[in-house]
């Protein structure tokens, strides 16, 4: 760099840049310029201040209770159980009623089961022998249901038995019924109480009509003619899901009941009311899929005559549900109303930016814009297109 080139560096450090106003008489640039000042004045009114409503302090920090309570009985009579009325505390896990619960729909039966010596099933692949060596003494089925104890049974002269182990015996060997025991439970009814508070603004709220009348709870139920109403018939639960309740009761299934809560606090109380979403939350897009379904196995225990523990096992398939609480509450707070219109004040100059390159660039005056909209001005010096510092004080009107 020359000595000339240093010189010029070291004068510009001393420049400054003062704001020079131009109108510019173009109808085309000028109605951009309109329209691009309704556009964002209308994107801060309606999606800033009415639809997100970014003058209001929100609170996410929700906090929720949920009691449930299921209700409905049915009768049924089977080989393995006989005749037999089921209730709540039958067919409902866990009785308490919590935020999850797990409603029976259908159930493979295995009675009078004790702990002794029996063959293991032979649906179960390490149970397999040829011979008493492949029954090591001591070591575990993987995944079956006892404890080898050497021996390999046969039945007749098949070359190919299974393991005998100890156990509860007889194991479960039936399969899953191909119509739901509890096929009636479509008809049962859930209770689901939400409470919940917003604690920034100390704010409660539960999802039960605030009435006086006692008689609303047993006659109401959930649907579009009663959404104040928290009791819901659970094959409505599972038909607003797009599943039929009769095809999840066989194998099971888990349903998800969603409650969101969106209160405007600078409305009444009475406005902020919840709204509910249901979705099946297991894979139902392939029926013969290992993922679909739900089960576990329980059983009861009792003893006989003669003091031997026995027990009944149960393998239950129904229907899982959870219940999911989350919402948000907003209130006026002059903070973030400041902000937000700072913001929008900030955009209205992008508008003019944007117009400012539009007249200096891209129409075919441009440089008959760009020579007026920018001059170079020194202390002392007037012509050869340089003006006085006095007479950037004055507005310009130009037109081409």
């Amino acid at each position: 760099m020359g000595q000339a080139g240093c010189k010029g560096l070291y004068q510009s450090l001393f420049d400054y840049k003062t704001e020079k106003y131009v109108i510019a008489k173009n109808k085309k640039v000028g109605l951009l310029y309109r329209l691009l000042q309704v556009s964002i004045l209308t994107y801060l009114v309606v999606w800033v201040f009415l639809v997100k409503k970014c003058y209001q302090d929100t609170d996410t920090s929700l906090q929720s209770s949920i009691i449930t309570k299921v209700k409905g009985v049915t009768f049924t009579n089977t080989s393995e159980l006989g005749e037999r009325l089921w209730d709540v505390a039958d067919y409902v896990i866990p009785p308490q009623g919590e935020n999850v619960f797990f409603v029976i729909t259908n159930l493979v039966v295995t009675p009078n089961q004790r702990q002794e010596t029996c063959a293991e099933s032979e649906s179960i692949p390490d149970a397999l022998c040829y011979e008493d060596s492949d029954c090591p003494p001591g070591e575990p089925v993987v995944a079956g249901n006892g404890v080898r104890t050497g021996r390999c049974l046969r039945a007749g002269s098949e070359q190919k038995g299974t393991c005998e182990i100890f156990a509860w015996c007889p194991v479960e060997t039936k399969s899953r019924p191909a119509k739901p025991l509890l096929g009636e439970a479509e008809d049962f009814t859930v209770y689901i109480r939400n409470f919940i508070r917003f604690p920034k603004f100390n704010f409660s709220k539960t999802n039960v009509l605030d009435t006086t009348d006692r008689a609303f709870l047993k006659s109401c139920k959930f649907g579009p003619k009663d959404p104040y109403c928290p009791i819901f018939r659970l094959g409505s639960v599972v038909s607003w899901t797009g599943s039929s309740f009769q095809e999840i009761a066989v194998q099971g299934g888990v349903i998800g009941i969603q409650i969101e809560w969106d209160c405007d606090l600078d409305r009444a109380p009475s406005e902020c009311y919840p709204r509910y979403y249901f979705n099946r939350l297991d894979n139902r897009f392939s029926e013969n899929s290992l993922s679909s379904g739900y089960n576990f196995r329980f059983a009861k225990y009792y003893r006989d005559a003669a003091g031997v523990e026995l027990r009944t096992l149960f393998k239950a398939y129904g229907i899982r549900f959870d219940v999911m609480v989350n919402g948000k509450a907003g209130k006026f707070n002059i903070i973030p109303t400041v902000i937000n219109v700072g913001s929008g004040v900030a955009l209205m100059g992008v508008g003019s930016f944007f117009c400012d390159l539009v007249l200096i660039y891209f129409i075919k005056k441009s440089h008959f814009y760009r020579d007026k909209k920018y001059e170079e001005a020194r202390s002392g010096h007037q012509g050869n297109g340089k003006v006085n510092v006095e007479q950037l004080q004055n507005l310009q009107t130009v037109e081409a």
